[in-house]
């Protein structure tokens, strides 16, 4: 229940008060729990090469390698993402993330795989034969015991190995603790990825374009609801080509539900959107080639001078992070500050991180790199990642303003010095952002042109994909300012 360096930070807190913890060999949680569903029983599902671009034989020299540098003998695996991206499979196990229950252990001259029996099958067995063996879940006690007894040194991720883990490899091996290697291979995608991420965000941008001219003219009809217009925008993703399921619950928000920065909308909580106000959808959709996160805020009738002006604040931040450059090492916490600059300027600010990574058909929240000032991450953007650029505002009471696209960061060739090189950023998100609610004369000429040329990318990606109504509407929305 509690990471090795969250029960040692307990332990070392109560112990001050004379209070001492003790490790049980039942969770307390199971023997109460007394309607727990079953474990899932979804077949794993192979996730192949033309998709995650490179076979589990090439992830598996690049982990030895990282071992045989740090000087390990092994290393357990936890990280329900890590073993999925580690040997290339999907499951169904975990909502809205395409993970499988699991846990691995790779040695310099082995790997394993301890999953549930039923959840195999052929396809799994030939796809792993010959690299990765194939154990019960249950079996996954006993193969620490064999490590521990064993010898040697062996690497637990400090983020994510259980207490449990950690106590089961007491005995004659030195556990250490680090960051698994796991973690930064799999935030740097490779071309076969960027390549899927460019592609499904093709497909969402329609699914969006589609949506939002649905409630463009839905709602002044009267009926939408927060609820039913996330359930039409999801029905909308799923007409799409590799669609496999959201990537996270709807943040579907009218008025000042907008204001609550992960508000979701329930049956008690559900209001009809009117046509007046400001409506906030945080979505996302998981496809077999990438993973999608997209905020847009739009006016559902006139907008006042300060929506306006806020929401345009918000877009300088957005703009200003989007067309940055930045030097080789740059961590995310220097970065964040240039969205929330706009907005310090008179005195504001919105209470979360400006960024945060994203797995390949994997989670939508990955590390180990984020845009935030809350969050001391040493780790630099490199080329090959991908994040989101997200600033916000939420006015309590009223509304909330969020402009999210994924990004991904690339070499920067124009950089004049080839000795000190820089790195940029370069969108993925296809979709209009709402020029209603901008107030023209607070963008800079270099703003306004940058949201002029995101707005021509947008057309000339998704108007072969359109046709009608739609297409008319995509060329509204996308006009140039």
């Amino acid at each position: 229940m509690f990471t090795s360096g969250e029960f040692s930070a307990m332990a070392e807190t109560w112990a001050m008060s004379g209070i001492g913890l003790i490790s049980l060999s039942e969770n307390l949680v199971d023997l109460i729990w007394a309607d727990r569903p079953d474990v899932p029983s979804e077949p794993v599902r192979v996730h192949p090469v033309e998709f995650s671009g490179e076979s589990v034989a090439d992830k598996l020299e690049k982990i030895r390698r990282e071992l045989k540098l740090r000087r390990m003998d092994a290393h357990v695996v936890t990280m329900l993402d890590a073993i999925a991206w580690l040997y290339n499979v999907r499951g169904s196990d975990v909502e809205y993330n395409p993970v499988v229950i699991a846990y691995a252990i790779v040695t310099m001259d082995s790997a394993m795989l301890f999953v549930h029996g039923e959840k195999v099958g052929e396809s799994l067995r030939s796809h792993l034969a010959g690299q990765v063996n194939i154990n019960e879940y249950e079996a996954f006690a006993d193969a620490l015991g064999e490590l521990a007894d064993g010898g040697g040194r062996i690497l637990l991720d400090s983020g994510s190995a259980s207490q449990w883990v950690t106590e089961q490899l007491e005995g004659n091996c030195s556990v250490e603790m680090g960051t698994s290697p796991i973690t930064l291979l799999k935030a740097v995608k490779n071309e076969v990825e960027l390549e899927g991420f460019k592609k499904a965000h093709v497909r969402d941008g329609v699914a969006m374009v589609r949506f939002l001219n649905w409630l463009e003219k839905a709602v002044p009809a009267g009926g939408v609801t927060e609820i039913s217009a996330a359930d039409k925008l999801a029905g909308f993703r799923a007409e799409n080509e590799h669609f496999t399921g959201l990537s996270f619950e709807t943040i579907s928000s009218y008025g000042p539900h907008g204001a609550i920065i992960h508000y979701g909308p329930t049956p008690e909580t559900d209001v009809e959107l009117k046509p007046d106000g400001i409506y906030l959808v945080d979505s996302g959709g998981q496809y077999l080639d990438g993973t999608t996160d997209i905020t847009r805020t739009v006016t559902l009738g006139n907008p006042t001078k300060k929506q306006k002006e806020l929401f345009t604040r918000v877009l300088k931040g957005h703009i200003d992070l989007g067309m940055c450059r930045f030097p080789v090492g740059t961590v995310g916490k220097q970065l964040d500050t240039i969205a929330r600059l706009p907005l310090w300027e008179v005195g504001l600010n919105y209470g979360h991180g400006t960024g945060h990574g994203v797995g390949s058909y994997l989670n939508v929240h990955e590390g180990p790199h984020a845009i935030s000032y809350y969050r001391c991450i040493g780790v630099p953007f490199m080329p090959g990642m991908v994040t989101s650029n997200e600033p916000g505002f939420y006015l309590a009471g009223e509304f909330g303003i969020r402009i999210e696209n994924l990004v991904y960061v690339v070499q920067d060739e124009t950089a004049p010095d080839k000795e000190l090189p820089f790195n940029r950023f370069e969108n993925l998100t296809v979709c209009p952002i709402d020029t209603r609610l901008v107030e023209q004369s607070l963008l800079t000429d270099a703003e306004l042109d940058y949201l002029n040329r995101y707005h021509r990318f947008v057309f000339d990606s998704l108007s072969p994909l359109l046709s009608g109504d739609d297409l008319e509407w995509l060329r509204k929305a996308t006009k140039k300012l």
